[in-house]
């Protein structure tokens, strides 16, 4: 076999025999359990972005029907940094004008 082919049985992007079986338990680990995917997560610089990707990770503690509240969560935060990005930043206040000196009566 490839050693870019995961083991059957083995998720992708998990590292055989990397602890997910508990070997002084005596049992396999449940497949129905919430389990980390292990992916590394690296921060963009965009507080909005990093603040979602961050987000994320509270899927790995979930299980799968808990999924969805997350990634609704993480989606509707990306839409509001990509409106706040499309609007720009406020435009600078116009100065008020300066008083004229020429009061001649």
């Amino acid at each position: 076999m490839s050693d870019s082919m995961p083991e059957p049985g083995t998720a992708a992007g998990t590292v055989p025999g990397s602890g997910a079986e508990d070997p002084a338990a005596g049992t396999p680990p449940d497949p129905a359990a919430p389990a980390p995917l292990g992916v590394v997560r690296i921060p963009t610089g965009n507080a909005g972005v990093d603040a979602g990707l961050e987000r994320l990770a509270d899927a790995d503690h979930l299980p799968a029907d808990g999924h969805i509240e997350v990634y609704e969560d993480v989606h509707r935060g990306l839409r509001e940094t990509l409106t706040a990005l499309d609007a720009g930043p406020a435009p600078a206040p116009v100065p008020a004008p300066m008083p004229s000196y020429d009061n001649r009566s």
